[in-house]
């Protein structure tokens, strides 16, 4: 395929943020969408490709959001065009639930291929990660004939109503839009900055609450981001993640990992789990899995997966032929083009950059991450508090010189690093150097 870009590879702004034509657009979007789909950036997309988006005013952006990890093979990736361009000509939809096709099937072999295991899996495609992690619970209780779920603090898992309850941050994911879901119970996890506990004694506490407040008898799966994505990028102490696990397999809970944000070469492995030497019964994905177009799905044991009943699950897109074909191209392009050690690379620029920026600045409470999913978190330094206003500051700054800028946490104070795996070094380096020239500018580091 073509190694040449569709734009060129260079941050520049043309105009004040936002331009006219995005002001226009603005204008418009006020007047005909409804408030509560924000948005992060003052401008409107017009093209995009690589580590960089150009907006409808001919400014061009370092991109270190990938549209929340989700544009990991470039947001114009060749394969992916070329093979959704080829389906679209054949058929757009038919249904798999009424008209099978080959995609469907050729995306679930792949992903019990390369999904942590070795043992006989299935997968079920749906449309959104939300979709997968309520999916995911279906078969965990059809399987257990159990009801109780259980989440960790800090943890999210999407916008819908079980996955609501799911997920911890109130605001803004479910401030207003209760009641939820019954039977999901939250329980502390692994933060290494904030409770200073090895993994062994923060698996201990988290499967004694499960055991006081919930019962092994009554949980049907244990659900848990590898590394915690919006929650704030937590990556949890060694050892957390094989306890929890194997304390699931002795009580025959299903061990659910969501590798919705984390998946795809996204850590530097296929999927987080690898890093931390388990294996789940159950992986979601979605985001980084078919170049942007709308796809999820859920792979596990092939007998968990087979306890729902024929026609138990399904959706009328989930599995969109489109999706299929971009899916399918996106993995090619991760195998050809090396992106599992692309991510590693880019890792250790971010990882060794933003730490040499903490001897400077104690602000900078932590530096953490795995592959090209690394965060900064901020703090009060003299308290250690959580500092949102300064991450929204700092990210407000790199936006308006042209840096995609993502912050995250529940206390709002992580500044996230996610760009697509196919930037090259000095885009990237451009885009580190704006962030952190942005943090020295606001306020008198101590």
């Amino acid at each position: 395929m073509t190694n040449v870009p569709a734009i060129a590879q260079e941050r520049s702004l043309r105009t004040d943020l936002p331009g006219p034509a995005s002001r226009e657009l603005t204008a418009r979007k006020n007047a005909a969408v409804a408030r509560g789909v924000g948005t992060t950036m003052p401008v409107f997309a017009d093209q995009a490709d690589r580590g960089i988006l150009r907006d409808v005013d001919g400014n061009c952006f370092v991109d270190l959001g990938a549209g929340i990890a989700v544009t990991s093979v470039g947001a114009a990736a060749p394969r992916v065009v070329a093979a959704v361009r080829d389906q679209l000509e054949h058929f757009t939809h038919t249904c798999f639930m009424v008209t099978p096709y080959e995609g469907y099937v050729a995306v679930c072999e792949k992903l019990n291929e390369l999904t942590p295991g070795e043992f006989e899996k299935k997968s079920a495609l749906f449309s959104s990660g939300a979709e997968a992690v309520e999916n995911a619970v279906k078969v965990a209780r059809a399987y257990t004939r159990r009801p109780a779920v259980v989440v960790l603090d800090h943890a999210y898992h999407g916008r819908t109503n079980l996955t609501m309850a799911m997920t911890g941050k109130v605001v803004p994911y479910k401030d207003g839009f209760g009641p939820f879901s019954p039977e999901v119970y939250r329980v502390p996890g692994s933060y290494p900055l904030r409770d200073g506990l090895s993994g062994e004694q923060a698996a201990a506490r988290t499967i004694e609450q499960i055991t006081r407040m919930v019962g092994p008898s009554n949980t049907a799966c244990v659900v848990i981001e590898p590394i915690q994505g919006e929650g704030g990028f937590i990556v949890p102490a060694d050892g957390f993640l094989p306890a929890v696990a194997r304390w699931c397999s002795d009580n025959d809970v299903v061990f659910v990992a969501d590798e919705i944000q984390t998946g795809f070469a996204r850590t530097g492995a296929w999927f987080a789990s690898q890093l931390f030497g388990i294996v789940p019964d159950v992986v979601t994905t979605a985001k980084g899995m078919a170049g942007g177009l709308p796809l999820s799905a859920v792979t596990g044991r092939a007998d968990i997966m087979d306890a729902a009943g024929v026609s138990g699950l399904g959706g009328t897109y989930g599995g969109n032929p489109l999706a299929c074909a971009a899916a399918l191209a996106a993995i090619e392009t991760y195998e050809a083009d090396g992106l599992v050690e692309r991510a590693q690379a880019i890792g250790e620029v971010l990882m060794t950059r933003l730490r040499a920026a903490t001897e400077s600045d104690p602000r900078i409470g932590d530096v953490r991450g795995r592959g090209a999913m690394v965060a900064m978190e901020l703090v009060d330094p003299g308290t250690g508090d959580p500092d949102a206003p300064l991450a929204n500051q700092v990210a407000g700054l790199a936006r308006s010189r042209g840096v995609i800028t993502l912050t995250c946490g529940t206390y709002g104070n992580v500044l996230r690093f996610l760009p697509p795996l196919t930037i090259d070094d000095t885009l990237l380096a451009d885009g580190v150097d704006t962030v952190l020239a942005a943090l020295t500018e606001t306020g008198s580091a101590l």
